[in-house]
């Protein structure tokens, strides 16, 4: 089965959490890409990796034209609803259906190190840009930077070890590797940053169901029961807790633009 396959498949299990409980703390980073890009009615941009749609749909709302992909279908029925006028494909990242040069933005958050070969996907988005277009990347800085990691970790002890290379969150966190692929592939790098994403819930059910979202969640309900799942974020979540049932989790996430 393909990286394409695998993934879309967990990430389909529980679009629901992910959409509801989960993509919405990315909206720091949502807004700190358009306030660098600012986009209007004349920009054609694409979603690698949408999701369930929710940046696609700020997008949407500067007035650009947005196209949307992603190896889940879970996610792709979400994003359809929320974008009913907007074309969401399922596709591959290392395999888009664009012409060369069609696009004035790419913007892949939560996405490239999902896939097979994450050198691969960077140089299909770079093709589909157009001369002097922008490519933006969003991703988890590395994991002693998130409280999440630790949460992730521990739905990840309930699976066996990984093969080397195998896709997840940090595959791409390490210091330089981001800009070490760009430079490599031809992209010029134009802007970084790190942006803090807190993650805040106001139920212990609230904080498990953003975790059972993850793809890690939905790989580890392969091996074990939906309640040991459910059992092993919650007690994760513990030392992440404030008073009643608030839990605050400090994260912090890296924004790159390069140029084509």
């Amino acid at each position: 089965m393909s990286t394409k396959q695998v993934q879309g498949k967990l990430w389909s299990i529980a679009p629901q959490y992910w959409s509801k409980y989960f993509e919405p703390f990315f909206l720091p980073m949502y807004k700190k890409t358009l306030e660098q890009l600012i986009l209007d009615e004349k920009s054609l941009l694409l979603d690698a990796g949408c999701g369930s749609g929710l940046f696609s749909h700020m997008a949407i709302s500067t007035g650009a034209q947005v196209i949307g992909v992603d190896a889940a279908p879970g996610l792709l029925e979400m994003a359809r609803e929320r974008n009913p006028h907007n074309n969401f494909m399922e596709e591959d990242l290392e395999a888009l259906p664009f012409a060369t040069g069609s696009f004035d933005v790419v913007v892949g958050f939560n996405s490239f190190q999902y896939a097979g070969n994450f050198i691969s996907a960077l140089s299909e988005a770079k093709r589909v840009l157009k001369e002097g277009g922008r490519l933006v990347i969003g991703i988890w800085d590395m994991p002693e930077f998130s409280d999440a990691t630790n949460v992730l970790k521990a739905i990840g002890s309930l699976l066996p070890p990984p093969p080397h290379g195998t896709p997840g969150p940090f595959a791409l966190s390490e210091e330089g590797r981001i800009e070490a692929v760009c430079t490599s592939i031809g992209l010029k790098m134009l802007y970084k940053t790190k942006v803090p994403c807190p993650f805040l819930y106001y139920s212990t059910d609230d904080a498990v169901k953003s975790f059972l979202g993850t793809g890690p969640a939905a790989a580890a309900l392969n091996h074990v029961s939906e309640k040991t799942v459910q059992k092993t974020i919650a007690a994760a979540m513990q030392p992440y807790h404030l008073t009643e049932d608030m839990y605050h989790l400090q994260n912090s996430f890296l924004l790159f633009i390069a140029e084509k």
